[in-house]
């Protein structure tokens, strides 16, 4: 931009709520020899640290009216305001009808939402509905060709830096116009979310207008303050020990009856679930029908700290025997799920191993009745596989909504994916392979998972940079595994294959795997330095497929 888009304040509107910094901005202003106008307790404010101020009633002939709800709703300030001075027809009328332009437009509004959350009365949250305001800033912003537009008090220190320069460009004049765009946005949306709330009956007027007796106020922890009875008229099939600590309350709510899922799973035995029971059930029961093959996760965390799936002639017992050699020094205490009905082989291998969950489809007889001897193991029975559909989240002031995570996209098929480096796989090392890939869904991301033989064997996750991730998995393998007392912990990376969740965004992740012995790696690709990790894949002789898919979970 070029100082010749300036425009230099002459004129200047300021109408504030929040009168922080309005001061040293009205000095600077008449400090750039620029007129100011203000209205009501902002001219005050002004005028009482010595600096000179023109009322707008003293430009329009009118006192502010109706209790304040009337003062700049006038000709002579809206025209000044919309005015495009680079018209010489709008200076003409500008001048017929006596009316001077404004350069600058300083308004931030009445405080509606911060209002509501105080718990104003109705009549308290009409009154600060803004109107002149938000039709001033919508003007201002409008006619942004010759007028700047501020309306944060954060600005107010660049507003008087230009008003020593000579003004805003015409190109910081567009972008304060967005942003006062942006602030008229949200207060009527704000408006809008409240009168609709209104109208369902958390607030009413009669027809005269006069308050009627409140409704009790709704706090947003209502869910959790209402009596069991009531709670469970609105479908909370239970309350909960505990939420996350023991500090937190909980419940828990079926939202279809039809397919309650974990929800509605039968409990068989053993405590009652509470909340981070849940969350790990729900993520380790995902993780194991991620899988055709009968498969055993155990949870931890709401991470898995074993996964395997049962290879050709085994059964669900030998998958379990698997996923807890991955890691049976975290398994102490973690959530079990399956895929297939449990046997009392599996039955017989979780009795000795300090669980807090197990859920599955079925139990066998003899599976159940052994069980049942550990009378602190929550024993569920969840009646189907896990669905797709959305998933909520809510985060300060706002929900967020995704389709789950399924694995369908069209990288997730072998037969898509894109040999990059190396040989192409056999038959054992490309089940292996697509197994990884199924399972490295399941760990928090960044994840790395290692696997052999259908089993995990190193999982890293949850780490925020791949380097770490890679190096967790490799240690994870080379130190967790079984062996005798007095033995070293077998070297579980070495002939392994890998898979990476999201790409490796520099070869140096790779190369740790390579270095541990990993023989094939699948990861999404994409990384603008895709062709360094081809590179060192090639050198090492390793296997590398793309599948141009991410399967982040957060």
């Amino acid at each position: 931009m070029t100082t010749s888009d300036r425009r230099p304040f002459r004129r200047a509107l300021l109408s504030v709520y929040d009168k922080s910094g309005i001061v040293e901005l009205a000095r600077a202003l008449a400090d750039a020899g620029c007129e100011i106008v203000s209205t009501g307790s902002t001219a005050a404010t002004v005028r009482q640290a010595g600096i000179e101020v023109t009322d707008v009633e003293q430009i329009t002939g009118f006192p502010e009216m109706l209790d304040g709800r009337v003062k700049t709703l006038h000709p002579r300030i809206h025209g000044g305001i919309l005015a495009d001075q680079r018209l010489e027809d709008h200076v003409s009328q500008l001048a017929d009808h006596d009316i001077a332009p404004f350069d600058l437009v300083v308004v931030n509004l009445y405080p509606f939402a911060e209002t509501v959350a105080a718990g104003g009365s109705f009549q308290e949250i009409i009154e600060k509905i803004d109107v002149g305001g938000p039709t001033m800033v919508r003007g201002a912003a409008k006619n942004f060709a010759s007028v700047a537009v501020v309306v944060e008090p954060e600005d107010y220190a660049e507003a008087a830096r230009a008003a020593g320069a000579g003004g805003f460009t015409l190109g910081e004049r567009q972008e304060l116009a967005a942003a006062a765009f942006q602030v008229t946005a949200g207060y009527d949306e704000a408006i809008a979310a409240w009168m609709m709330g209104a109208l369902d009956g958390d607030d009413a007027q009669d027809a005269d207008g006069a308050e009627q007796d409140e409704a009790e106020e709704v706090s947003d922890t209502y869910l959790l303050d209402m009596s069991d009875e009531d709670a469970a008229t609105m479908g909370f099939a239970a309350t909960l020990r505990y939420g996350e600590n023991p500090h937190q309350r909980a419940r828990l709510a079926v939202v279809d009856e039809e397919d309650p899922g974990l929800a509605g799973a039968e409990q068989l035995g053993g405590k009652a679930m509470s909340y981070n029971n849940y969350v790990d059930a729900d993520a380790a029961l995902r993780a194991a029908y991620d899988h055709d093959q009968p498969c055993v996760v155990v949870m931890k965390h709401n991470n898995p700290c074993g996964i395997a799936v049962a290879r050709e002639g085994e059964d669900i017992a030998a998958a379990h025997a698997r996923a807890h050699g991955t890691d049976p020094v975290s398994a102490y205490g973690g959530v079990i799920a399956a895929n297939r009905t449990v046997t009392l082989a599996m039955a017989q291998q979780v009795k000795p191993v300090f669980t807090e969950v197990i859920l599955a489809p079925g139990y066998e007889v003899e599976a159940l009745e052994l069980l049942h001897s550990k009378k602190n193991l929550r024993i569920l029975q969840v009646a189907d596989r896990p669905r797709g559909g959305v998933e909520i989240r809510t985060i300060w002031g706002g929900t967020l909504v995704q389709d789950v995570d399924a694995l369908t996209a069209g990288g997730d098929d072998p037969a898509t994916w894109t040999l990059a480096a190396g040989e192409a796989a056999d038959q054992d090392t490309l089940a292996d392979l697509a197994f990884a890939w199924r399972a490295v869904r399941a760990p928090k991301s960044n994840a790395i998972l290692l696997a052999k033989d259908g089993a995990a064997v190193g999982i890293g996750m949850g780490q925020v940079n791949r380097l770490d991730s890679c190096r967790l998995a490799v240690a994870r393998a080379n130190t967790l595994g079984e062996h005798a007392e007095g033995e070293q912990a077998p070297e579980r990376a070495r002939g392994a294959v890998a898979a990476s969740d999201a790409f490796f965004p520099f070869a140096d992740g790779a190369q740790i795997l390579i270095d541990a012995g990993v023989t094939a790696i699948v990861q999404p690709g994409g990384s603008i330095r895709d062709d360094e990790v081809i590179a060192a894949c090639r050198e090492a002789g390793v296997t590398l497929y793309l599948t141009g898919t991410r399967h982040f979970a957060h």
